[in-house]
């Protein structure tokens, strides 16, 4: 919860304000009840409540304790009438007129409530001591049995409150004129009534129970909310406490029942409810009321009628919401909001559906026991249809449309959390896909993403923890099949999922930038190894090539990093070759050529990886530093068809290779996996290759120099 921000003429003099409050808030509950304070007292007594609300107004945190002391203490000074509260809530809501509402709403919640407990606690207190004097005069003897009836009489006559006497059975043998009142009947009409006569469809269900145990002698009192249906037809809401009397033998005997009329605080109750269940711009029902409905919805599925059921959501975002809210205005977009809330409650209606606004320009329309998958598609369909018709706002005919991911599941197994989380993701996908649709939630598409997302986030912690490891393949000449190269290959050994290669997480460490570190480690590790195998074989160690990713290439400190690595490890520049991908050195801008340029200068080989699948622009090629191509393993493969080599790929293959030897640069061939292709690459003038057929990745002891 966000705290009210000071302004200068509000809430920065906080005992101003105080004063300001508690003269209206005087003003307007004069004469509601009666207290033995004059103005001036009064005034000060409110200045003091009027510091708390504000305080409770202005907390970063809300607090309603001290907010429903207040209440409490309003009572407490005897102003105990409705119409006090009602005029307090009415001054709260035109001096915090500027809060937000949500604050406002609480803050006269909690004051209504710690108002209406005091205010029970009170008639409670009188309650019991009305029940204490039944009591004691029953129990008197039969000495004092006429004074004590009379005393009886007397307080069940003039009580405030409505009392009846009842048999065990349930037939009303006496009634004070204070129920006559409250329910609008004679005392003759309410004697011929019985138990039943009172019973409502709306009742609380555990009502009946209570009472039930009551008459059984099963407990001595109860009490609970209860409405009542006054003679002319409008209900009467009250707080009813029931107590059984015994007579000498301790059997049943009579049921005495007080009645405290707490209608208006029963319908204050349902207006701040439904403020705090319905969203204030549209009407709809908000997030609150939508979970609720749903948690309710899941945990009746473990019923024996929820072994089959099936729960559908559709969660829907108006597409381009923000471009009309900046161009058009806030207003626009606020008229334009209730526009579709409108048309999405008159078009989506029925007893097992309820659509609700998520926030912002978010919808969702819960599917209660669906029939399977083309129930809610047909209600997606029907929303869909809905949106789309054009919108007349603040002057303009504004076109929008709708994304919706839709998701159905069984609502047995089913929690909440993932429900939602599977709704959003498929919203998500419903976006990427080009909006003004709708997506089907996809299990298998959803565990990857979860899992790139895991991976993506342990990626740091991973490098910290050493889980990443480089393993490494031979680069083969063709003329004499001898080992002049390795490359290093970098894998991760997962905790959970395992040893992953690099087309599991190059591509998210690119994106988050995680690259740049990763790939520095792999060249420390893959140089130290060459310079460890340059110790132990001299002229035999191979060159060591690493690849460098675009984001690599565009870090400032690239060069740095490849000239401080290089003599850490005492590897010379010679035996280290540096691959990167055509889209590195052939974007736009001069940062990539002068990055090439300034690498090349230090001496390391550099050779372009993945050739044919960019640009494959020769010109561009004669004007870098490189020394060496290597050609995409999608060519080659296509040396290995099962009919024979496809004919145009040796045509591309012969001609890159002879081109690339015009320019001086010696050709690789990628992916190498039948002794076919590597005779055929010979042929056409192919120099190295790498690939299954001479050796996969592995470790560093695997390599024979």
């Amino acid at each position: 919860m966000t705290a009210i921000s000071p302004t200068p003429t509000s809430w920065d003099r906080p005992h101003r304000a105080a004063e300001r409050m508690a003269r209206a808030w005087s003003l307007a509950i004069a004469g509601t009840s009666y207290v033995s304070m004059n103005g001036l007292e009064v005034q000060d007594f409110l200045t003091s409540l009027s510091t708390r609300v504000i305080h409770a107004l202005t907390a970063e945190t809300f607090d309603p304790t001290d907010v429903r002391e207040v209440g409490s203490t309003l009572v407490a000074a005897h102003f105990t009438e409705p119409t006090t509260l009602e005029r307090t809530l009415a001054v709260l809501a035109e001096q915090f007129g500027n809060a937000p509402v949500k604050r406002v709403a609480q803050i006269q919640g909690a004051l209504a409530s710690g108002y209406a407990l005091a205010l029970r606690d009170r008639v409670l207190d009188e309650q019991e001591e009305i029940r204490t004097a039944a009591l004691w005069a029953r129990a008197r003897a039969e000495e004092g049995r006429r004074v004590s009836e009379a005393r009886f009489q007397a307080i069940f006559a003039g009580a405030a409150i409505g009392m009846s006497v009842s048999t065990i059975d349930g037939q009303v043998i006496e009634v004070n004129q204070a129920l006559c009142d409250m329910l609008g009947y004679t005392a003759e009409e309410l004697r011929a009534m019985s138990f039943d006569d009172f019973v409502l469809p709306d009742d609380p269900p555990s009502a009946g129970a209570m009472f039930d145990e009551v008459l059984a002698g099963g407990r001595d009192q109860f009490r609970i909310e209860k409405p009542y249906e006054h003679k002319d037809g409008h209900r009467v809401w009250t707080d009813l406490v029931a107590s059984i009397i015994r007579d000498e033998d301790g059997r049943p005997r009579w049921l005495v029942a007080m009645f405290e009329d707490i209608t208006e605080r029963y319908l204050l109750q349902v207006r701040l409810r439904h403020q705090a269940l319905h969203d204030p711009l549209t009407q709809l029902p908000n997030r609150t009321l939508f979970f609720e409905r749903l948690g309710a919805l899941l945990e009746g599925a473990d019923g024996e009628d929820g072994a089959d059921a099936r729960v559908g959501v559709c969660y829907l975002d108006v597409d381009g919401f923000k471009v009309i809210n900046d161009t058009l205005g806030h207003d626009v977009g606020d008229q334009l909001l209730q526009t579709v809330a409108r048309r999405l409650a008159r078009s989506i209606s029925g007893e097992r559906q309820l659509v609700a606004r998520m926030g912002g320009d978010e919808f969702v329309v819960l599917v209660e026991r669906c029939g399977g998958i083309g129930d809610v598609v047909a209600v997606a369909e029907k929303a869909l249809d809905t949106v789309r018709a054009p919108v007349h706002v603040g002057g303009h005919e504004i076109s929008i449309s709708a994304s919706i991911g839709v998701v159905e599941q069984p609502l047995r197994g089913t929690s909440t959390g993932e429900l939602m989380k599977a709704a959003d993701t498929t919203l998500y996908w419903a976006k990427a896909d080009g909006r003004n649709r709708l997506a089907l939630f996809d299990a298998e598409r959803h565990a990857r993403e979860v899992k790139r997302y895991e991976l993506s986030a342990s990626m740091p912690a991973a490098l910290e923890r050493r889980e990443f490891f480089v393993e490494y393949q031979p680069l083969v000449r063709l003329g004499d099949g001898v080992t002049i190269g390795v490359e290093a290959l970098v894998r991760w050994r997962h905790p959970r999922f395992g040893v992953l290669g690099p087309d599991a997480f190059i591509g998210m460490a690119e994106e988050t930038g995680l690259i740049v570190p990763l790939g520095r480690w792999v060249l420390h590790e893959a140089c130290r190894q060459a310079a460890e195998w340059r110790r132990t074989a001299g002229d035999r160690a191979p060159i060591m090539s690493v690849n460098l990713a675009v984001r690599q290439m565009r870090d400032r400190t690239i060069v740095r990093d490849v000239r401080t690595i290089l003599e850490q490890t005492g590897l010379p520049p010679e035996g280290l070759q540096l691959e990167l991908t055509e889209s590195a050195v052939m974007s736009t801008g001069d940062d990539p050529i002068e990055a090439l340029n300034a690498l090349a200068a230090l001496g390391p080989r550099i050779a372009i990886d993945d050739f044919g699948t960019g640009y494959s622009n020769f010109a561009y090629l004669r004007n870098l530093p490189v020394h060496s191509l290597k050609l995409a393993g999608s060519f080659v493969a296509g040396l290995r068809p099962p009919e024979g080599a496809d004919p145009v790929d040796q045509e591309i293959i012969a001609a890159v290779i002879g081109l690339a030897h015009t320019l001086k640069l010696s050709v690789t061939a990628e992916g190498v996996e039948t002794a076919e292709q590597a005779t055929r690459l010979l042929e056409l003038g192919c120099d190295t290759a790498q690939g299954w057929y001479y050796a996969s990745s592995g470790p560093a002891s695997a390599i024979k120099l």
